[in-house]
């Protein structure tokens, strides 16, 4: 029975867990739903209403497209959109226009087109958009009539709406990066504090869950750096953000030791299970350090969704990062299992790792740590 209302009590709480995800992706992708609901309305009235075309079908198309949910590269996207969807008009007009419609001329139609536009450029982009194009025109909608361009510039009022889009309702550049590298520290945050509580109790399920946890941060680390990408796109195009390319700078440095510092903790949990299965034994003092690192990461995503008027609490992040850098002495794996030298390892490198985060430079860093070899020109003292 106990059994059973445990199961129930973990469903329940696995599934209040994925609706909060679900909502967080929800409220972070407010703003790109609005752009691109703006952007389509506004491609299809420039389209018909102003320049006149009674079904502009490809401009809120490419509007769509060329913003795009996924805030990424869009102004190479844009113009790769453009560039593919000229490419698979022009060329299923001229084609079905003169030999029809039928299974070797949609062949032939979709592999013309494509190959045209990797030749153009070897974007993944244009040539689909070509193909995709092509196929549109060969099979659904009429070809175009002496040579009327009129769905070209559909696209190419698609397109350019989105980046006018972009640049008068961005995304704010900073806010959003932030938040996805604070998503990544949380999550290690938990699996380090659940960690040394699974070494300290010997339970492997736990150090299990907290390695499963952190597996599972890689689609976040990519959200990251593709954040950061639109994120340099938006203080170049939008004047609202030409302000924060200082402070975008600041956490596009963090990007590369925050997925080092993922990658170290994947390896100490992994090792950790390891060393629990084996019954190696580990120091008491260095489960209380991956403690520490647990509470030190905690401070550190505080920092990381600190308003730019607030004092962020960098230097408290440093001082704990700096107290178990030098607490992570050899003697504490003195005599121990390969296990409990990989997870002293993987600690040390993830602090130093962490310490470049709160923005200090590696070398100062790895100073910081005590030295695992003894320097055979120092002479110990007397």
């Amino acid at each position: 029975m106990a059994a059973t209302r445990d199961r129930v009590r973990a469903a329940g709480q696995s599934g209040a867990d994925r609706f909060r995800r679900s909502a967080l992706r929800l409220r972070t992708s407010a703003l790109p739903i609005l752009q691109c609901s703006v952007g389509a309305a506004l491609a299809w009235f420039i389209a018909h209403t102003v320049i006149g075309h009674p079904q502009p079908f490809f401009a809120p198309t490419a509007a769509v497209v060329s913003i795009g949910i996924s805030f990424g590269a869009r102004v190479r996207r844009s113009v790769e959109l453009v560039v593919g969807v000229a490419v698979g008009i022009g060329i299923g007009d001229v084609f079905i226009s003169r030999v029809g419609t039928g299974v070797w001329q949609i062949a032939l139609v979709v592999a013309v087109a494509m190959a045209l536009a990797i030749f153009l450029d070897g974007g993944s982009i244009i040539s689909i958009q070509a193909a995709g194009s092509a196929v549109l025109v060969a099979t659904l909608l009429p070809p175009a009539s002496g040579g009327d361009l009129s769905r070209m510039i559909d696209a190419l009022v698609g397109g350019l709406v989105g980046v006018v889009v972009v640049a008068a309702i961005p995304l704010h550049p900073v806010r959003r990066a932030r938040n996805h590298a604070a998503e990544v520290l949380a999550v290690m945050r938990d699996a380090l504090l659940r960690g040394a509580e699974g070494l300290l109790e010997q339970d492997p399920d736990k150090v299990s869950t907290a390695l499963t946890s952190m597996r599972a941060t890689q689609p976040q680390i990519d959200a990251l750096r593709s954040t950061l990408e639109g994120g340099r796109e938006i203080s170049r195009i939008s004047p609202l953000y030409w302000n924060s390319r200082t402070r975008l700078e600041r956490v596009d440095a963090t990007a590369d030791p925050l997925d080092n510092a993922v990658r170290n903790v994947r390896v100490l949990l992994r090792r950790s299970l390891t060393l629990i299965r084996d019954d190696e034994i580990l120091d008491q003092r260095l489960i209380d350090a991956i403690e520490q690192l647990g509470h030190a990461v905690e401070v550190m995503r505080a920092m990381m969704l600190a308003d730019p008027g607030e004092q962020p609490d960098q230097a408290e992040a440093a001082r704990v990062l700096r107290s178990i850098a030098r607490a992570a002495r050899p003697e504490l794996v003195a005599g121990a299992g390969l296990s409990a030298h990989v997870v002293f390892a993987q600690l040390r490198s993830a602090v130093v790792d962490l310490m470049q985060v709160c923005g200090m430079k590696r070398i100062s860093a790895m100073a910081l740590l005590p030295p695992t070899v003894e320097n055979p020109y120092v002479r110990p003292a007397e």
